[in-house]
């Protein structure tokens, strides 16, 4: 099909954004012509070379209802475990530290995803829908057009080498961003983190570090290794994420002050940085060969416009937050949702430019909401006090709001922000309150050397209305029901930030409000998080 002309829709970059765009996109308008442009060749292979294995609730829920992928998902991915947190820096007794994660499922599904074995099947699908997939083939350049003209794309693959028009062109070329170079588009942000990554053979499962049964079989089956495992410490995080073809994939993410890139830029300096900083996880990667090495400094960035005139940026080509939490596919799923609803609208004749308007707003304030989570909040990994709590209101804030938004089919949904906007703007501000006050609460810790509360372990499983906010994500609603919800879920992160500024004003009464006590009026909810605690050892 190299030989095609005009296309609807010409698609930069072949990996996990672009694969899945045009994939929606054929699902939404099957008559709709698309060509992907991919320098690898395909098939691709497993453990491939990239990051963002992990994911969570909304990009799950793109890959396995959106998108229809869930027999896949199930009998080739590996269903994960949820995220789980060790407080271990510079230990080697893991069944002693402090510990946050579910014991059992929680009711809502996400994987650990293999990139290579995943893309592999994305490829061999559009394909087999008829999508104009062309691997090994470089993209050239790029014109854009005014008025309604065909934009241009020139592309080579191998000898051959031509230009096609295009109604819609997409960048989901990643980090080497086509359309963001030529339209400079880069926006640096301030968070300042580095990334080190690789794989090995076999994998790891912290279940054999330690020889205690009580606490191996706290978790029902006994699956630590399924979780998205992080060993936390002051400034960083390191990961273990199991990989359906055997390996096991490894990445320390860090505070680029904190701990300097040029400590641990090589798989020599990262083992022995990881011997320093969790000296139980090195011993156990000892005999595990090695697949791969990379790093990349200062990975989180802006993008000063995602969606134009005919064009659009999705994925890493756009905006990248952070690792933690494995937002990428969820940002993935959000922006190629709106990409569907902006080509459908133009293919039907109507105007799509307001709406890329409002969804240009909207993309980059849920970029902005979720990077509060992470700027400036890295010395706090580090904080068996602290990062619990934050953990579960980061959660927490997930669920009640944009999590529930995307389940129920209404990102896009532009009514649904007007009618509701008092109390997303509610729930931003809660959350900026206490994203603000988790920061403080960690320097006065610091600043007064407080004791660790160590060796504890909390069950998420075991907070009724945490496990209740992620089984309600799949609830089916009419526009009263959605948004009784949301207002129910609103009034939930009142409760658990009043308890949570309780809590921090008991350790430092000295401590600021935030603006959380305005918000925050009337008499606190009893105490949520107690009973789920309980000793480690």
């Amino acid at each position: 099909m190299d030989n095609a002309q005009r296309v609807d829709v010409a698609i930069l970059g072949g990996g996990l954004a672009g694969l899945t765009l045009a994939l929606q996109l054929r699902q939404a308008d099957p008559a709709l012509a698309i060509t992907i442009f991919e320098r690898r060749s395909h098939p691709a292979p497993e453990a491939a070379f990239k990051v963002g294995e992990s994911t969570v609730e909304i990009g799950a829920h793109y890959f396995s209802h959106v998108l229809g992928l869930r027999e896949h998902l199930d009998q080739e991915q590996i269903r994960k475990f949820g995220f789980r947190f060790f407080f271990s820096d510079g230990r080697d007794d893991i069944d002693r530290c402090t510990e946050i994660g579910v014991s059992r499922l929680l009711p809502t599904p996400s994987w650990q995803i293999d990139r290579g074995r995943f893309e592999t099947m994305l490829g061999e699908r559009a394909r087999a829908q008829g999508i104009d997939f062309r691997d090994g083939a470089m993209v050239r350049g790029v014109e854009l057009a005014d008025g309604d003209r065909d934009h241009c794309v020139t592309w080579s693959r191998g000898d051959a080498q031509g230009t096609l028009d295009a109604r819609w062109v997409v960048d989901a070329s990643g980090r080497a961003g086509v359309l963001k170079r030529k339209l400079g588009l880069a926006e640096a942000n301030e968070h300042d983190a580095n990334a080190v990554w690789w794989r090995v053979e076999g994998l790891v499962d912290p279940n054999d570090w330690s020889d205690d049964a009580a606490w191996v079989g706290r978790c029902t089956p006994p699956d630590r290794w399924r979780s998205t495992n992080h060993m936390c410490g002051k400034g960083y995080w390191f990961w273990l994420i199991p990989l359906a073809s055997g390996a096991h994939s490894l990445g320390i993410v860090c505070d680029a002050v904190l701990h300097p890139l040029d400590t641990m830029d090589s798989h020599d300096k990262a083992m022995d940085w990881l011997r320093r900083h969790q000296p139980r996880v090195a011993a156990s990667l000892e005999g595990h060969a090695v697949m791969d090495f990379r790093f990349l400094r200062h990975f989180s960035h802006g993008c000063r416009q995602v969606f134009g005139d005919r064009w659009a940026l999705t994925g890493e080509a756009g905006l990248f937050l952070d690792p933690f939490y494995s937002p990428g596919s969820d940002f993935i799923a959000i922006s190629n949702t709106y990409i569907t609803d902006l080509v459908l609208r133009d293919r039907a004749g109507t105007q799509f430019a307001p709406h890329a308007a409002l969804y240009e707003q909207l993309y980059v304030s849920f970029y902005a909401n979720t990077m509060t989570l992470y700027q400036d909040q890295y010395a706090l990994f580090g904080d068996e006090q602290v990062m619990p709590v934050k953990v579960i209101w980061d959660y927490t804030f997930y669920w009640a709001l944009l999590a529930p938004v995307y389940f129920a089919g209404r990102i896009a949904d532009i009514a649904m922000y007007g009618r509701l906007r008092g109390l997303l703007e509610r729930g931003s501000a809660l959350n900026a309150g206490m994203q603000s006050l988790l920061r403080e609460w960690g320097v006065r810790n610091d600043a007064q050397a407080t004791a660790p509360a160590s060796g504890r372990v909390l069950d998420q499983y075991g907070i009724d209305w945490f496990h209740e906010l992620n089984r309600q994500l799949r609830d089916e609603a009419d526009d009263a029901a959605f948004d009784a919800r949301i207002a129910a879920n609103v009034a939930r992160m009142d409760a658990l930030a009043a308890e949570i500024l309780g809590r921090a004003r008991d350790v430092h009464p000295e401590i600021g409000d935030h603006g959380l006590d305005a918000l925050l009026a009337g008499d606190a909810p009893p105490p949520s998080l107690d009973a789920v605690w309980y000793a480690a050892a």
